[in-house]
């Protein structure tokens, strides 16, 4: 199998689990070393209180065929960021691809609620999570980034610019979130242009997480059967299709076309020709605003 990524080094923040897990071991399929980090270790568990584990994705990435390295940062501490760049310089003295996936405010989101019946504390520490640590990651990865030409950038969120610009997110909080990480794609491709790097906002469609396997509770095995539940659920996706999305974009050499847009998993798939690992390509982003947002009834039809 050809490995076009065998010289490069990445970097994905917030790799515990969900597409952060799944974006380092498709890049790790494709040859690369990846560094994946989060707060979830075998030494202790976030905030989150999940099982997965950073140590459990790096190895998920060497059986791909990868190299993959565990590290434990919270990337809301500056000087522990600082420090695993500076591993990275002295281990491998290049970054590649930078993965701004950092996460892990589920638990924090009041929905459907209007802001003054929002809990400040949680609202501010969902900002902190999604906004701050993409920023601090970014303001101490970049200078690595860029000492080489073509270096990749990509924000990881949950919407599309155009369709979060269209459709309130069912919280203030998670409205700007989402919101946010999509314009630092588009602030990080100006600051990169100069450098010849590239910078794209990248949203997977209704992601078959860990955690929303359990809110439906199936597996990936028999994933279907969530349907009952919510028959829209068949348009949903494995973490593995956003993942494919960035090893493409990091392996194609014409990757500064995307510099500064706003993407989905299923539109690359169209121009690059990937897969879910079912052989399918969702098109969640499409299927919600011409079935979902429509009213009509769940029928995945030409949608994958």
């Amino acid at each position: 199998m050809t490995k076009p990524l065998t010289a490069t080094v990445a970097l994905v923040a917030g790799a515990t689990r969900g597409a952060g897990r799944q974006i380092a071991v498709q890049l790790g399929a494709a040859g690369a070393t990846v560094y994946a980090t989060g707060r979830s270790s075998r030494a202790g568990r976030s905030e989150l209180d999940r099982p997965e584990t950073i140590e459990e994705t790096a190895e998920l990435v060497t059986a791909a065929g990868g190299t993959g390295i565990a590290v434990r940062v919270d990337h809301l501490v500056p000087d522990q960021v600082r420090d695993l760049i500076a591993r990275i310089d002295a281990e491998q003295g290049r970054l590649d691809v930078l993965v701004n996936d950092v996460w892990g405010a589920d638990p924090l989101i009041t929905w459907e609620k209007p802001v003054w019946e929002q809990p400040l504390d949680a609202g501010f520490r969902t900002l902190r999570l999604a906004v701050d640590t993409h920023i601090i990651t970014s303001h101490f990865a970049m200078p690595l980034l860029i000492r080489r030409p073509g270096g990749l950038v990509v924000e990881i969120g949950d919407g599309t610019r155009a369709y979060n610009e269209q459709n309130y997110r069912l919280s203030v909080f998670y409205d700007l979130a989402k919101t946010s990480v999509n314009r630092l794609a588009f602030s990080w491709a100006h600051e990169l242009k100069p450098y010849g790097g590239t910078a794209v906002a990248l949203s997977p469609g209704w992601l078959r997480s860990e955690a929303m396997l359990e809110h439906f509770g199936v597996t990936e095995a028999n994933w279907r059967d969530g349907a009952a539940k919510d028959p829209h659920f068949l348009i949903s996706e494995t973490p593995a299709f956003v993942g494919r999305a960035v090893a493409a974009l990091a392996a194609d050499p014409d990757r500064a076309r995307w510099s500064g847009h706003s993407v989905s998993a299923g539109d690359l798939a169209k121009v690059y020709g990937f897969t879910d690992v079912d052989g399918s390509q969702p098109d969640a982003y499409r299927y919600i605003t011409e079935v979902v947002d429509a009213g009509k009834p769940a029928d995945v039809t030409g949608y994958r």
